[in-house]
């Protein structure tokens, strides 16, 4: 299994702190957000991670892996997207696509949205995932109905399959969201160009989920513990303030 971090996005919402600097860079208590991930992957099997960047910050992502990845035992590489800034920004399924088109079709893939900040074990993600054997994805209860309106909101079976997926809806069926912690199997890689050819909202991940729980099994891992999307300035206040008590920092 290999993994690719998306990291190729400008961060509208936090400019303009993330103006200078990309927002996977950005540091929750002692260090950058994509370090937890990153060293939680390192317990994992997982082979080899790649980090989707964008061209404007290539020198930034070069200078810090240069000082991290001695750090842990995978090997670390860069895929840069040909994209400047927001008016040119692929999103985040094209991101995926353009990633793995640029690596060899002949492993799964762990991908995880470079601004995702969480506690939870990867390694029982990965064993959900064996369990299943299908395309699984992370979700998270955030116990508000209000609050499930900003994400993809999810029901599923008994089985933990998906049955239901709507993006932001006005009327959440439940507080069961999902996050940006994906595993495809090797054999589903192709439909994600399947899915950019009929659909015009490549950079919603919620969209594509909601055409792919419809077309092949996908499974529903949930986890507890802590997870921040670090989408704005509060929630990025909020994580801070959760390394600082988590960590004594």
């Amino acid at each position: 299994m290999k993994a690719i971090i998306l990291a190729g996005g400008f961060a509208k919402r936090l400019w303009p702190i993330t103006l200078t600097q990309p927002k996977s860079l950005l540091r929750i208590g002692n260090k950058p957000v994509i370090e937890y991930i990153l060293e939680n992957i390192d317990k994992t099997g997982v082979n080899e991670i790649i980090i989707s960047i964008n061209q404007k910050f290539e020198k930034d992502f070069k200078y810090w892996l240069e000082r991290f990845s001695p750090k842990i035992n995978k090997p670390i590489k860069l895929i840069v997207e040909p994209s400047t800034d927001e008016s040119n920004k692929l999103g985040a399924v094209k991101a995926i696509d353009f990633a793995v088109k640029h690596l060899e079709h002949n492993d799964d893939y762990l991908i995880i949205a470079g601004d995702n900040l969480f506690d939870f074990d990867i390694n029982n993600f990965i064993k959900f995932y064996n369990e299943k054997k299908g395309f699984v994805l992370a979700v998270y209860d955030v116990a508000s109905i209000e609050r499930a309106k900003l994400y993809g909101v999810v029901n599923t079976d008994e089985k933990e399959r998906v049955v239901q997926f709507i993006e932001k809806p006005a009327v959440p069926t439940s507080a069961l969201i999902s996050t940006g912690c994906y595993i495809f199997p090797k054999e589903t890689l192709y439909i994600i160009s399947e899915y950019l050819t009929q659909q015009s909202l490549g950079d919603m991940p919620g969209h594509f989920m909601q055409w792919l729980h419809k077309r092949i099994p996908v499974y529903a891992y949930k986890f507890e513990g802590h997870w921040f999307d670090i989408g704005d300035k509060e929630v990025l206040k909020n994580a801070e303030n959760w390394a600082k008590n988590f960590y004594n920092i």
